[in-house]
């Protein structure tokens, strides 16, 4: 009996000595997991104020200062948007953020360094100092935590685009552009330039390899889709020489009122087949869009044939009309319009009755109102049209490729530059952009929002615009 009872009391200085072993590991554990859970919410903040701080670097006239207010209204530091009580008392490490110009960005997405101090990206780092429980049994009370992240502040896709290109086809864009950044026709400069811009789109998700079979011009969950739209209208029966490649012209037709059936300015409809994947740059030689503005074999199909002057509104309300359309069929998307020219309406009337247009470049229309439609206050006309599709959220980018410093004759209360009118027809000075280097642009029509000026430079820029800041690996800077 007194052996069984020795037994028995080994037994149990055994389990006690498993129990202290027990609770003692579990005691590490309960530390460790509030170690990573403070962690987590370290990292999660940085992030947070790291976007914030990217973000902040594209707004026009922001200053070293106001990224990092944003930044620090995003950190976790006390009495600020992330701060939470487990992390009282961090804060951002000095030295940071850290704004850098990465010219991977730059030359591979087209993100510029136009950001403040001439960066497109930016690193934020934060600590704190936790308290440790368990853990004070090796002699430490606390522990310092470290989080850094690191951003672009462009390139991610904000959402689901209906872009709609629209472009000057007047006889004005056969001449050429002889500066450095084209060299070339108008037409070719700036077909080149919507190039990039579909280069720039995405078509379908960048997970997948192949966007996969097309139906009608789109394929399944495609993202961005495209329109191309010209002024002057042309017929339907010969527009698709605009991107046939076939050698054969388009007739061009009157701004007329009412806009006859048998005339379009749309070239193509609203498609997202113009690349293979988001993952492939070349443009696809069996999309009509693609071949408007880069040609099958290296040429850009789109032709300026001219025959009548310049109008915009006419051109704008219809892109705006289609765009609402179509946007119900996409939930969640985005209209965009982007208008280039040189902004200087020149529509005539050569013959009137009765207040009215009856031959010329449009017919039908008033020559006394000064409202849409009539051959009086042209460019404001087009002003008045592009507010329009801005109250109906669209984006509204235009591109004043050598916009005069003089024009617009039929504007005479008030009078207005081509210059002024292309920056009012966008929906914000930031959405404004000026090849004012191009051949007979004036050297004053400059964007004070939008440094650059070549046409492929500012093509990607509104491709760029459309994104968002990003997350990017850190070291990158």
């Amino acid at each position: 009996m007194r052996g069984g009872d020795s037994r028995r009391g080994q037994i149990l200085i055994f389990v006690t000595l498993s129990l202290t072993l027990v609770f003692g590991l579990l005691a590490l554990v309960i530390d460790f997991a509030m170690l990573k859970y403070d962690q987590n919410l370290l990292d999660a903040s940085t992030q947070a104020a790291t976007l914030a701080g990217a973000q902040a670097m594209t707004v026009y006239g922001a200053t070293s200062s106001t990224v990092t207010t944003a930044v620090t209204t995003y950190s976790a530091v006390a009495g600020n948007k992330n701060a939470a009580r487990a992390l009282s008392g961090a804060s951002i490490m000095s030295g940071y953020p850290k704004l850098s110009c990465l010219s991977t960005l730059n030359t591979s997405f087209g993100i510029a360094c136009w950001g403040p101090s001439g960066a497109n990206a930016i690193v934020v780092a934060q600590q704190v100092t936790v308290p440790l429980f368990f853990l004070r049994m090796f002699r430490s009370s606390s522990v310092t935590l470290t989080s850094v992240a690191t951003a672009a502040m462009r390139g991610s896709t904000a959402s689901p685009y209906n872009v709609a290109i629209i472009i000057d086809t007047t006889q004005s864009m056969n001449s050429t552009d002889s500066d450095s950044n084209c060299n070339s026709t108008r037409i070719a400069c700036a077909s080149a330039g919507a190039a990039i811009l579909l280069k720039s789109l995405s078509p379908c998700a960048y997970t997948l390899t192949s966007c996969g079979t097309v139906t009608n011009g789109n394929v399944s969950n495609s993202v961005d889709r495209a329109t191309l739209f010209v002024f002057p209208p042309v017929t339907t029966g010969t527009v698709a020489h605009q991107y046939d490649c076939s050698g054969n012209s388009p007739t061009t037709a009157p701004y007329a009122t009412p806009f006859p059936s048998t005339s379009t300015h749309q070239v193509t409809s609203l498609v997202s087949d113009y690349r293979a994947s988001d993952r492939t740059a070349a443009l696809k030689t069996t999309s009509n869009i693609a071949n408007a503005v880069a040609g099958n074999s290296g040429s850009p199909c789109l032709q300026a044939i001219g025959g009548y002057g310049t109008y915009y509104a006419e051109v704008i309300y219809q892109a705006q009309a289609y765009l609402a359309s179509q946007q119900s069929l996409y939930p969640g998307s985005k209209n965009v319009m982007v208008i280039l020219s040189d902004g200087d309406a020149t529509a005539t009337c050569n013959t009137s009755s009765g207040g009215v247009c009856t031959s010329g470049d449009m017919p039908g229309a008033s020559t006394t109102s000064g409202t849409y439609p009539s051959t009086k206050q042209e460019c404001h006309q087009a002003i008045t049209a592009a507010a329009a599709a801005a109250s109906a959220g669209t984006l509204v980018y235009t591109v004043a490729y050598g916009a005069t410093s003089s024009g617009c004759t039929t504007d005479t209360s008030p009078t207005i530059t081509p210059c002024q009118t292309m920056e009012q027809m966008a929906s914000s000075t930031s959405f404004f952009y000026s090849d004012y280097t191009a051949t007979g642009g004036s050297s004053t029509c400059i964007s004070a929002s939008q440094p650059v000026s070549g046409l492929n430079q500012i093509f990607q820029a509104i491709a760029t615009d459309l994104t968002v800041a990003k997350l990017i690996p850190n070291g990158t800077i």
